[in-house]
């Protein structure tokens, strides 16, 4: 069984808490406007002490792994998000007690390094986590038919969330936040669309829990105590699993390396579903991103999807670690139905 945490109100805390990238002086005045655009929806914002870090990381392991448990356990905190990803998430988690990031759920809300510490939560207790929007490009908008993070955590448990593939996409850059922290448009400006990768024909309609991440941190988990996707399933997911997996920046052959890598340590186990994020990672000679994917999963037997829309290639899908999903793909459209239960 899932377990949600509880809807979001008006007043509810949401701390920022930096497991792994803080945010240095030159982004203080995007990190004013994230906290701001949270707390004219109602929110308070309570920032963690390691949230202005500058460096690799925002902090020592020990610290960050403190601070996150504090917010994460703190009753009065509803929600927590960091803002941004980063690079070594990985060394918090032999330094997290997950029995008592559990006990109240809180939504934990976060992609990129952060998926590093989503999914281990997911996979290991049964609570729900959302790959969605970190902090700072919370301000942006975010076009239908995709929902912000903050819809997402405001949902009633038993809800229904609706999304599909974004008609248009960023390709290519990223906002520099300390030239334009107050930007709240994303230029979208290549068209959308979801491609099928394996022989399947007809229409696509297939269902399974959801569980995944960014590639690049996601395979370190596989084959350790916190990538055991077959624990997950025996556990909460006899419908089988839906996996989603972005590559931040990986190219077509170290793709295949971190795909195959992943199967052999049973991470699609139970697997209904394979979706696979839009990504700038580079094709190279002989090889492109679509043939990597082809390449490492065509023999898996199962449907898969690729220029979804998750992770580093904006817009994103908000996806709840753990729900109940439905994709349909066919006859012009593309539809992820998620029901928190």
């Amino acid at each position: 069984m899932i377990r949600y945490p509880p809807p979001l109100a008006p007043g509810d805390v949401i701390g920022v808490a930096s497991p792994s990238a803080g945010v240095a002086a030159r982004h203080a005045r995007r990190l004013d406007v994230a906290v701001r655009h949270l707390a004219d929806r109602g929110f308070d914002v309570r920032l963690g002490p390691l949230v202005h870090g500058d460096g690799v990381a925002s902090g020592s392991a020990d610290a960050r792994a403190a601070e996150l448990t504090d917010l994460l356990t703190d009753p009065a905190v509803r929600a927590v998000v960091p803002p941004w990803g980063g690079e070594i998430a990985l060394d918090l988690l032999d330094r997290l007690d997950w029995d008592a990031l559990a006990a109240d759920p809180t939504w934990f809300v976060g992609y990129s390094d952060i998926s590093t510490l989503l999914l281990p939560l997911t996979l290991r207790t049964g609570v729900a986590t959302l790959h969605g929007q970190n902090l700072m490009a919370t301000p942006f908008r975010v076009p239908a038919p995709m929902l912000p993070w903050l819809d997402v955590v405001r949902a009633e448990p038993g809800a229904t969330l609706v999304q599909g593939a974004a008609a248009r996409y960023r390709s290519s850059g990223f906002t520099d936040f300390a030239v334009d922290p107050e930007a709240t448009e994303e230029p979208l400006d290549a068209p959308g669309g979801w491609t099928r990768l394996d022989d399947g024909d007809g229409d696509l309609r297939v269902t399974g829990r959801l569980v995944g991440g960014c590639l690049e941190t996601v395979a370190h988990l596989a084959g350790t105590p916190y990538g055991d996707v077959g624990a997950f399933v025996a556990a909460h997911a006899p419908e089988g699993t839906i996996v989603y997996l972005e590559a931040a920046a990986a190219d077509a052959t170290d793709v295949v390396r971190r795909l195959l890598g992943l199967r052999y340590a049973g991470f699609f186990a139970g697997a209904n579903a394979v979706l696979l994020g839009r990504t700038r990672g580079a094709d190279v000679p002989g090889l492109t991103q679509h043939e990597a994917a082809r390449h490492a999963l065509a023999d898996l037997g199962v449907p898969v999807l690729a220029d979804v829309d998750c992770g580093h290639v904006p817009p994103h899908l908000a996806l709840v670690n753990g729900a109940l999903a439905t994709v349909e793909h066919g006859g012009g459209r593309s539809v992820l139905t998620q029901v928190l239960r």
